[in-house]
């Protein structure tokens, strides 16, 4: 099979050279004369300067993009700018005037920004652009590729390269440290933080390690070797079951969030408050409502904490979202004596029996009320009705005042 052959186009301005050169032989023909030869010349010249243009070198043109402390597949957290430092380096010898460097950064499933500049090359050819993004916000972004582009002295033709540069990071959504839940060891049922996690952990036959002896343990758990090797007493460490006893819900329903600002709201208290139990060590389950919701249970190594940061990078509303039937959903819910943490904005009439519904079972819930713009009355009249049947309540009007609420009192 043959190609076809490649047709070549020509702008308007490549036929308007060609015309005037045709002219100027022409010219030289049939009227003779040092003019005629002098601007024959010239035009020559010209069009010689402007053809060799094309080997410019800007078509193989070498670079490499520097960001500031981010490297490939590296993250980043929400509102962060990066510093970006691009270096071009030309081959060849023909003359550059500038080149303009045009680079795009592009969100997965949202918007692209192209940043653009201009640098004079150095005698080396060389030359550099530096720019700040805007801070960004949480998602999946990915550097494209460079454009450089040039154009001769007199401005009539451009020569374009492109560089691949790919760099691919994530940004994390934006969360708060939490010192202190002063409620926590209350809300569950009957028990203190530290005695629920430990009853859900069991010790398995798995060895993980050896640790300090503790008086009182059993002499089948004494680590003879390792007592024998250090000349002090030691114990073999055992890997522990987990099972899930807080769950944090995170409501993704698309409906009742009224801004894209209140749903990174929700996102970011939701991030937050699973990095307050993995620093606790607690055993926590992440409940993700809403078209192919997402559960995972922790602790469970870094795979899978890389897999709910993973979501809470990517995770968008959905209007398939309804966490009223997921809280009824046992299979995906704490046992008897666990804790379900619902990150919402919603309030009213299903909520309120979904929350009872858990209590009557035997767990225990709070709802961590999102953003609330309605009035003083409305938020404690919510407030009130859920203490009234003995479920905690907090309103998150902005990240910050997320660990001065857990600190104290529920709204």
């Amino acid at each position: 099979m043959q190609r076809a052959p490649r047709t070549i186009r020509w702008s308007a301005k490549a036929w308007g050279l060609a015309l005037c050169v045709v002219s100027c032989l022409f010219f030289v023909a049939f009227q003779g004369g040092k003019l005629s030869l002098m601007l024959l010349i010239i035009i020559t010249c010209l069009s010689v300067y402007l053809l060799l243009g094309r080997w410019s070198g800007i078509s193989s043109a070498r670079g490499r993009r520097e960001i500031g402390g981010v490297a490939g597949g590296a993250m980043l957290q929400a509102g962060s700018a990066l510093k970006a430092n691009i270096r071009v380096d030309i081959p060849g010898f023909w003359p550059i005037p500038y080149v303009t460097v045009k680079d795009k950064l592009t969100k997965f499933g949202g918007e692209s920004q192209v940043y653009e500049g201009t640098f004079v090359p150095d005698w080396k050819r060389r030359g550099e652009l530096s720019y700040v993004t805007p801070p960004l916000g949480r998602g999946l972004y990915k550097f494209e590729n460079v454009e450089c582009v040039t154009q001769d002295i007199f401005g009539l033709f451009e020569h374009a390269g492109v560089i691949s540069m790919p760099l691919t990071f994530s940004v994390l959504p934006r969360t708060v440290a939490i010192p202190e839940w002063r409620q926590l060891r209350t809300l569950f049922k009957g028990n203190h933080q530290q005695s629920s996690v430990n009853g859900s952990q069991r010790e398995t036959t798995q060895i993980n390690g050896v640790r300090e002896y503790i008086y009182g343990d059993r002499l089948a758990k004494v680590h003879w070797r390792a007592t024998a090797r250090t000349g002090h007493w030691k114990s073999k460490e055992f890997e522990r079951e987990s099972l899930p006893k807080l769950t944090i819900v995170l409501d993704r329903q698309t409906n009742v969030y009224r801004s894209s600002e209140q749903f990174e709201l929700a996102v970011s208290v939701a991030a937050s408050l699973l990095q307050f139990a993995a620093k606790r060590g607690m055993s926590t389950g992440f409940l993700s409502v809403g078209g192919g919701r997402v559960f995972h249970e922790t602790p469970g190594g870094y795979e899978t904490r890389g897999r709910i940061e993973k979501h809470l990078i990517e995770v968008q509303p959905d209007p398939n979202g309804d966490p009223s039937r997921a809280l009824r959903d046992r299979s995906r819910l704490p046992s008897s004596g666990g804790l379900v943490l619902l990150v919402s904005p919603q309030r009213g009439e299903s909520i309120l029996k979904a929350l009872k519904w858990l209590d009557v079972n035997g767990v225990s819930a709070c709802h961590m009320r999102i953003g609330s713009e309605g009035n003083g009355k409305t938020k404690d009249d919510w407030s009130a009705a859920l203490r009234s049947v003995g479920i905690a309540s907090y309103t998150v009007q902005q990240l910050d005042e997320l660990p001065l609420l857990l600190g104290g009192k529920g709204a």
